[in-house]
């Protein structure tokens, strides 16, 4: 028979976290309400464990020695898991987490947040936006909203992992009245006398949207190139240039006469914005009637504009 494994204690494991982000026994007592010496024996524990010595103290400082980095390292994915856990089981009222990216938060929820709190008042949703073209999928969230470039068929459509929110349909949008001073262009021909906003360092928006229309290569223009969506709408909406987005995203400040459509046929491209569920959101009590909310907003109920 194996011998049996008995792992370092947790205690240990917290204790070798909070010495290590602190440098110091003092700080890391005072944050686990020990006294100093109780930390120190912790650590002397953890060390006749793995028969190694995991700091290099001094008289001012502790540093980690290279197998302490090694157990350090081991020692944080398994708290940051078991807090996660406890997290996802244990009751609570906690909000529902979503990360996001600062286009779709501004564009798209934040307009819709007022129908939500008004039909579900003891929900709260936590919101974390990303400013890069890739929303990080680590973390602890409950949801993420993606974009995809094509959409995809759910794996488990009697317990769905996502919920299809809105088609990409591309847009040119500009100020309303003169861009640069210029008028606003009326056909592709005019459009070669403006500027082509970016909102993704790709630039593969226009270069769709222009193919689609017959025109000619995007290189053939000038450019202005940001990482978000949300300035690249900003800039067209300062007349800098002719922006292209998505019409869901521009609806909102299209209706309030911040932008126009110039000109040229909408195109549904084969991208979709997505609501993707994670483990953690499984378990919370709300998650349900979030759901729920985020498909009315998908077909069209109040909120949508």
């Amino acid at each position: 028979m194996d011998k049996l494994y008995r792992p370092p204690s947790i205690g240990t494991l917290q204790a070798l976290l909070l010495v290590a982000e602190s440098d110091n026994f003092t700080d890391a007592a005072e944050k686990l309400h020990l006294t100093q010496s109780a930390v120190s024996r912790k650590i002397q524990q953890l060390e006749s464990h793995y028969g190694v010595p995991l700091f290099v103290r001094n008289s001012r400082s502790v540093q980690l020695t290279e197998q302490g980095k090694a157990v350090l390292e081991v020692a944080r994915k398994i708290l940051n898991e078991l807090e996660a856990l406890d997290e996802r089981i244990s009751p609570r009222d906690r909000p529902f987490r979503i990360r996001i990216f600062v286009s779709l938060a501004v564009r798209w929820l934040m307009p819709r947040l007022i129908d939500f709190y008004a039909q579900y008042p003891d929900l709260s949703l936590s919101i974390e936006t990303v400013a890069t073209e890739v929303v990080d999928a680590s973390g602890h969230c409950d949801a993420y909203i993606l974009y995809l470039p094509e959409a995809r068929e759910d794996p488990s459509p009697e317990s769905p992992t996502f919920l299809t929110l809105f088609d990409e349909i591309l847009v040119p949008v500009c100020a309303p009245f003169s861009v640069n001073n210029k008028p606003l262009p009326k056909s592709l021909e005019e459009l070669a006398q403006h500027t082509l906003i970016h909102g993704s360092t790709g630039q593969h928006e226009w270069t769709t949207w222009l193919k689609a229309q017959g025109g000619s290569a995007a290189r053939n223009y000038k450019h202005i190139t940001f990482n978000l969506d949300e300035l690249a709408m900003n800039a067209a909406a300062r007349g800098l240039g002719i922006a292209m987005t998505d019409l869901t995203l521009a609806q909102e400040a299209i209706n309030r006469g911040d932008l126009v459509v110039p000109f040229g046929t909408p195109l549904k491209t084969k991208g979709v914005y997505v609501l993707w569920l994670q483990t953690a959101g499984a378990l919370h009590p709300g998650r349900q009637r979030i759901l729920q909310w985020f498909a009315q907003q998908e077909a069209g109920t109040p909120g949508k504009p």
